[in-house]
């Protein structure tokens, strides 16, 4: 018998995030990894993960330059593999408010991503995560597990609802810094973590197989 193929994931390179953590840890969770933003690499790839750092729109500004937002729908339209960190996650709801002004996102969820509401901003450091029955995103991990999170923005509500008995409700994961708020969502194609699973130690490479183990 012949070895299994690894899987084909493309980091998105449209000059936010930190491709370069992300590649090491996804090639050590076993996986055959590219930084691009090449659009036919990017929708060929069993898996497409979107990174990101820094101010939500600006980086809505890098992903529409690179035609990233055009490749996230085409994927998810076909039922292809979407996984977005921490900035790339927010930027998968429908708007991002800093300092006052609104930013439109992929609208991917509704909700908004807002000001942290707690004493110390950033949230900056280790925390623990409380995901849901069923989850495929943290099989495998004891309830006690700590992920890496660095930020000051955050999804406060969850407002989506499945009422079509044959479609499968989105699994959302919640963590607490000063109130809670999502910290990952497993939603058909698309999961997103708001921490930093290349960042995250054994916990996070665990995660990362996980993942790359759907594809």
């Amino acid at each position: 018998m012949s070895a299994p193929t690894s899987k084909k994931v493309v980091v998105f390179d449209y000059g936010f995030g930190n491709v370069r953590s992300a590649e090491r840890a996804l090639a050590r969770a076993g996986a055959e990894v590219e930084i691009t933003r090449d659009y036919d690499k990017a929708m060929n790839a069993d898996g497409l993960l979107v990174p990101g750092v820094g101010a939500f729109a600006a980086c809505m500004k890098g992903l529409h330059e690179a035609r990233g937002d055009w490749i996230i729908d085409r994927r998810l339209s076909g039922g292809r593999p979407v996984m977005g960190i921490c900035v790339g996650m927010q930027i998968l709801f429908a708007r991002g408010i800093e300092h006052g002004v609104q930013t439109e996102g992929l609208d991917e969820w509704p909700g908004s991503v807002e000001p942290l509401k707690a004493d110390i901003v950033p949230h900056m450091g280790w925390n623990t995560v409380d995901a849901p029955a069923g989850s495929q995103l943290f099989a495998g991990l004891d309830a006690g597990a700590r992920f890496y999170f660095v930020h000051s923005y955050a999804v406060h509500d969850w407002s989506l609802e499945t009422h079509n008995k044959a479609m499968t409700a989105p699994k959302v994961t919640w963590s607490t810094h000063g109130r809670p708020f999502v910290s990952a969502v497993e939603n058909g194609a698309l999961w997103a973590t708001q921490f930093h699973p290349e960042k995250s130690g054994d916990a996070g490479a665990q995660l990362l197989k996980n993942w790359i183990g759907t594809l």
